[in-house]
């Protein structure tokens, strides 16, 4: 411990020191001054203290001193006594004032202490850090972004580099507009960082970089379609469509049909994307019975909100599959199996959407007289066959339907009169969970009666147009004539969240409620909907191809 009074000359000749370099007109000359509260860094901890204020504050006029200077300053903070260091992290920035080659270091220290359980401490980090990206914000976030990693560079550090994104989240994306400037130069800076760590990373921090991606201007209302279809390619390289698909590799198929849907909203906006569609129909459609059985229900769900946007050449491709898979669900009475209802509203939906594109492809399919007057209209051969197969398939399922709407409206009866004689509120409130889930079974069976109607002629109609609400989206209000026209996509990213972090409802990881509804609805009514998916929000639980997977 140092002696008091040897304590009180230290500071009393810092005090000098730092008097004398304030007062000089030429502060380069004052070598020896500068020197002495280099030394004086290694004495009592007041004058460490005060040293953690001088060295950085005349660092840039010795630059003969620089490394011992720096050296001091880093052992200053790495000292014991709490006040030393965070006086000296404070301190760090200000070494990257008239030396910005200094910047990366810099941040490289205040990451490796971001973990202090010192909440002082860990706050003096966040400002300094904050400090230096305000200083050099393309520099800062460069180096910040190493700690992440990507394939190439693997971040060796997984606690720090936690807490790197953890930092990014939370102190760096919420002021974006402020921090990256010029914009489009910044935000096209931080598109191509971010491009770079999404290929080693977690569902969850997947997600999140997506999300962040969406907000920026680059991105946004205004964005040409190829700036979608850039964002859509990052999403289709973490899908990983250019691996071997393996029906066993759970890790995959979740990856796939998660980054299925967060392509979705971009699809909408005008980007396509045939390459996820081919995929699907290539490697997945066929094995689609061995699929895990919460997964099916994702797949399908997912491409019925995709099938609006495919293009002509992509249904085409697509259609004979569907039809094939349809057909295995749309059962035969005689047969005796119960029907899935959410499978057949899912295929139906989708099935309407591709033959609105390509209606002649369906002569062939199932037996329609559509002319177009192309050779793909085939109207000279005989498909009547498909044709009374396909209508006996179709009467099959009203009637199955019809019967399972009529089960499900007594049920109604029922609960609203044991809604009435119910006394505690965990009876009611059971009681409401039932009827929530005999509304939404109902809305499944609607919608499958009025996709199956126009089916039935020899030349149909196929629904191409919104009229049908998918059972398990919230349906859309109307916009009024304040709303913006942005309101009207937002709709689809709020229900269907998996590009959103769990806590929204829909399809996001709140629980999967819809899916559930629909589930418990048809619970034994012609088995429908049995398997639905797990909430999307659970994410890919390992880093990346190679980082032990997604779930």
């Amino acid at each position: 411990m140092t002696d008091p009074s040897e304590e009180a000359a230290y500071i009393e000749k810092l005090y000098e020191y730092g008097e004398k370099l304030n007062g000089a007109t030429d502060k380069s000359q004052h070598v020896k001054d500068y020197q002495g509260i280099i030394d004086a860094a290694k004495t009592s901890v007041k004058a460490k203290q005060l040293a953690a204020q001088l060295i950085p504050r005349f660092y840039k006029f010795f630059p003969d001193l620089s490394g011992p200077a720096l050296d001091a300053h880093l052992d200053l903070v790495e000292a014991e006594e709490l006040g030393v260091r965070v006086q000296a992290i404070r301190g760090l920035p200000l070494f990257c004032k008239d030396t910005p080659e200094n910047i990366g270091k810099m941040v490289d220290i205040l990451v490796q202490i971001l973990g202090s359980e010192e909440f002082v401490e860990r706050d003096a980090v966040h400002k300094a850090l904050m400090s230096l990206l305000r200083q050099d914000v393309k520099a800062s976030l460069t180096a910040l972004f190493k700690h992440i990693g990507s394939v190439e560079e693997p971040s060796t550090d997984e606690a720090i580099r936690e807490k790197v994104i953890n930092f990014v989240r939370d102190k760096v994306f919420p002021i974006k507009a402020e921090l990256l400037k010029p914009q489009e130069e910044m935000e096209r800076h931080i598109t191509d960082l971010i491009k770079k760590s999404v290929e080693d990373v977690t569902g969850i921090e997947f997600r999140m970089f997506i999300d962040f991606l969406k907000s920026l201007t680059l991105f946004g209302e205004k964005a040409p379609p190829e700036r979608m279809k850039e964002l859509i390619g990052i999403i289709e390289g973490q899908a990983d469509l250019d691996a071997q698909f393996n029906v066993s590799d759970a890790d995959h198929i979740d990856r796939l049909i998660s980054c299925l849907h967060m392509a979705l909203p971009f699809v909408v906006r005008g980007a396509s994307s045939n390459k996820f569609l081919n995929y699907i129909n290539k490697y997945i459609i066929p094995v689609f019975d061995q699929l895990p059985g919460e997964r099916k229900v994702d797949l399908l769900r997912s491409l019925a909100e995709f099938s609006p946007y495919t293009t002509p050449q992509d249904s085409r491709q697509m259609l004979p599959s569907i039809v094939q898979l349809l057909k295995k669900y749309m059962t035969w009475k005689k047969s005796g199996e119960e029907m899935n209802f959410t499978y057949v509203e899912c295929l139906l939906y989708t099935f309407h959407h591709l033959a609105h594109k390509v209606p002649n492809a369906t002569n062939s399919l199932c037996g329609y007289k559509i002319v177009t007057g192309q050779p793909s209209d085939r109207l000279g051969e005989d498909f009547s066959e498909q044709y009374n197969d396909f209508t006996e398939r179709l009467n099959n399922v009203e009637e199955f339907t019809r019967a399972t709407i009529k089960k499900l409206t007594q049920g109604m009866a029922e609960n609203n009169k044991s809604m009435a004689d119910a006394k505690t509120d965990e009876e009611k409130e059971k009681i409401k969970t039932k009827k929530q889930n005999s509304t939404t079974g109902l809305r499944t069976c609607n919608n499958i009666l009025t996709m199956t109607k126009p089916l039935h002629a020899k030349v149909p109609t196929f629904i191409g147009d919104k009229r049908v609400n998918l059972s398990w989206k919230e349906a859309t209000k109307p916009a009024s004539s304040t709303t913006p026209a942005a309101g009207a996509k937002r709709s689809s990213g709020s229900t269907n969240g998996s590009n959103n972090i769990p806590t929204k409802k829909g399809r996001g990881g709140g629980g999967g409620l819809p899916n559930q509804l629909v589930n418990r609805a048809l619970e034994g009514l012609s088995g429908g909907g049995r398997g639905g998916p797990r909430g999307r929000g659970r994410g890919w639980g390992g880093r990346g191809r190679g980082r032990g997977g997604y779930r």
